[in-house]
């Protein structure tokens, strides 16, 4: 392929550099060097304004961009006739956000506007991808979210820039793109990272589920797991997790909302005899004992091999099917549990 300078340049410091030269195209006094820049300049910026207030078409009389103010990713000034405005950007590839980061840089945020007299845009701005669950709660924060679809749509209405750095990067974001639909056409035996989290953003919108993330255990490799419901089992949470292939009934004990005399393995024991028999008779013959049993805070009891749920790994996937598939053993789970327990999707 040809080489491609954000895929070489992946760090979040190389797509800030991106994000303020494109924001800075927008000022007025840059629209001699480049229209076309200029002009895509002025769309993203009014893009990200969007997402906190009404599309304006006043003309951008002054557009002002700078990095690390406050630790702030980028920022950016901007004054039309009658409005000025301040735009936070906190700009993500891969990496999620701090703990108490955005509320900082909100607070920052607020305290220059009223001082200057200007409205707050906070924007998170991410490329790579994060489940529903996480971006939910950067919007508590204050922050409105740009993703990658965002941007595509926007780099795509400007496709013959003569601009060699703009068209690295808007043929990156689709590479990435690409990389997480790919699931869809891809064998199921040879999905990667990027085909899972393609594929737990689908169950995001059509099963729906409490969270996908990346696990990284301490005596083993890393995986990308979602998490498909969060119910109650006499006060211990149990729920369903597909771990990169198999789906796993799990049982936490860290969770617990009631105190237990109940060792871990007790526990664990209980919970899986329950699974058990309950599946021997309804003739479950997938749901089985797992290779062996831990001892954590989040248990495994049982388990069904990913060609049993997912399918086939020399085939691609049927998602109507696995929707159905998955269906199904949320509601076997659920009949297990007394009917004052609480559910949770």
């Amino acid at each position: 392929m040809k080489p491609n300078l954000f895929s070489i340049a992946t760090k979040e410091l190389h797509q800030d550099a991106f994000i303020a030269w494109l924001v800075q195209w927008a000022d007025p006094k840059n629209a001699s060097y480049d229209e076309t820049l200029h002009r895509l300049g002025i769309t993203f910026v009014k893009a990200l304004l969007a997402k906190r207030y009404p599309v304006t078409d006043e003309p951008l009389l002054k557009v002002r961009c700078g990095r690390q103010w406050e630790n702030i990713d980028v920022y950016v000034e901007v004054e039309t006739a009658t409005v000025k405005y301040l735009i936070v950007i906190e700009d993500k590839t891969f990496t999620k956000k701090r703990e108490g980061q955005l509320e900082r840089y909100h607070l920052s945020g607020e305290r220059w506007c009223k001082k200057f007299g200007a409205k707050l845009c906070c924007v998170y701005l991410k490329t790579g991808s994060e489940s529903q669950k996480s971006l939910n709660l950067i919007k508590k924060d204050g922050f409105a979210t740009f993703d990658r679809k965002d941007f595509i749509a926007i780099l795509d209405q400007y496709p013959s820039s003569g601009s060699d750095i703009l068209t690295d990067f808007r043929v990156r974001l689709h590479q990435l793109q690409m990389a997480h639909d790919a699931f869809e056409t891809t064998q199921l035996g040879q999905w990667d990272d990027a085909c899972w989290i393609g594929f737990y953003q689908y169950l995001e919108k059509n099963l729906g589920i409490i969270d996908w993330n990346l696990v990284n255990p301490p005596s083993g490799a890393s995986f990308w797991n979602a998490v498909l419901n969060w119910d109650y089992w006499n006060g211990f949470p149990v729920y369903l997790q597909i771990e990169q292939g198999k789906l796993c009934f799990k049982i936490s004990y860290i969770d617990a909302e009631i105190d237990t005399e109940l060792s871990k393995s007790e526990l664990r024991n209980r919970w899986y005899e329950i699974v058990r028999k309950a599946a021997q008779r309804q003739n479950e013959d997938a749901i089985h004992r797992p290779n062996r049993f831990g001892v954590g805070d989040y248990m495994t009891t049982a388990v069904v091999n990913a060609a049993d749920w997912l399918g086939d790994p020399k085939q691609n996937i049927d998602p109507v099917a696995v929707i159905s598939r998955l269906r199904h053993y949320k509601n076997f789970l659920k009949s297990l549990l007394p009917n004052e327990n609480h559910t949770i999707a």
